[in-house]
């Protein structure tokens, strides 16, 4: 089912790099710069149904031409080195202790470069004092923070989240990443990304808009390169987990709102008042670029309308259609200087492209 290779991920890689160019040529874009992704142990978080059958437990996922079958696995080539590590020792831990398994349905991992690793494992059962003395084991004979779901329910053994840090033009900065919050899968991949979009915004004396901060994946190394940023994220997960890095990292050129990329719209646009707003002075910004990096259904109509009202556009794209959407109305008032394919999600159809637009 799983297969790597130079061969076979070279072919992927220029399959994905002709279809973004046909889908990006009607927009004059420069040549596509290319990076790269490790050719195995890529990603950094997994997740796996638990199958049981016969007294067994296995990891399991299913094919999209059968969705029914599981497929068993002993290791997941496509995940870190630790990652699989840590599939062949909770497997022995659960042979040996079948409380562990009892009503497990979910195993989710999430590790990093950093080599933390937090593990959260899903139940139909209720949790309870003798699980947790487990788990406490788990915890210590892996190496690993244990975090048990179930209904209305989250018992851990430390606390819930890993600590990354990614190196940017040879910078350190460190970061949270929250268990069940979304991550960058692929750290080495992200690094890259990361540095790209830091190179295209240059040092720069105005100040930033970010729409989709997360985290603040970009936010923190961004903040070295421009006088001020104020950055939206709608998740209130990644809003905390923000405030931590902000504060991890020692940054405070940076100020946070909780609001969609409709209402920031609203707000700046001065149609609708939001108490959230209440502390910030948007009209003391000198804004001159802004950074997007949306979901998958790229931006709709009212925030690419804003968006086309800056100088300078950073855009990190999930999404090559709805980038080819949006780029059909930002071309009318911007012309791309410049465009990235970076093969986040090997062997697998997804693209994320990066676009740098400049006003006409």
């Amino acid at each position: 089912m799983i297969k790597v290779g130079e061969m076979l991920y070279e072919k992927q890689l220029e399959d994905k790099k002709t279809h973004l160019e046909n889908l990006l040529s009607p927009y004059d874009i420069p040549s596509l710069s290319i990076y790269e992704s490790p050719i195995q142990n890529f990603r950094m978080r997994a997740e796996f149904r638990i199958w049981h059958e016969q007294g067994n437990a296995h990891y399991a996922m299913f094919s999209k031409d059968n969705n029914k079958t599981p497929i068993f696995l002993e290791e997941f080539p496509y995940a870190s080195v630790k990652i699989n590590q840590l599939m062949c020792g909770l497997k022995e831990i659960w042979q040996t202790y079948p409380l562990i398994k009892e009503k497990l349905f979910q195993v989710e991992f999430l590790t990093t470069l950093s080599d933390e690793s937090l593990i959260t494992l899903c139940y139909h059962k209720k949790l309870d004092e003798e699980w947790l003395l487990l788990a406490k084991l788990v915890d210590k004979e892996l190496n690993a923070k244990i975090v048990g779901r179930a209904k209305k329910q989250k018992l851990m053994t430390h606390d819930d989240f890993v600590q990354e840090t990614l190196t940017i033009l040879g910078h350190n900065y460190h970061y949270i990443q929250p268990e069940n919050s979304f991550t960058q899968p692929n750290a080495i991949v992200n690094q890259k990304m990361i540095t790209w979009a830091c190179e295209h915004l240059a040092d720069n004396n105005h100040d930033l808009l970010e729409l989709y901060c997360g985290n603040g994946n970009f936010t923190i190394p961004f903040s070295h390169n421009v006088r001020r940023i104020f950055a939206t994220e709608i998740s209130k997960l990644s809003i905390k987990a923000l405030q931590q890095n902000l504060q991890l990292n020692n940054i405070d050129n940076i100020e946070l709102a909780r609001l969609s990329a409709l209402e920031l719209t609203q707000a700046i646009n001065e149609i609708r008042y939001f108490r959230r707003l209440a502390h910030i002075d948007l009209k003391s910004y000198n804004f001159e670029t802004i950074f997007v990096d949306p979901p998958r259904a790229g931006l709709d109509e009212d925030t690419c309308q804003l968006t086309s009202q800056f100088s300078n556009i950073i855009y990190i794209s999930c999404n090559p259609e709805t980038l080819a959407k949006n780029l059909k109305e930002l071309t009318k008032t911007h012309r791309i200087t410049a465009g990235a394919l970076f093969d986040q999600f090997p062997y697998s159809p997804h693209i994320e492209t990066g676009i740098v637009l400049s006003k006409k």
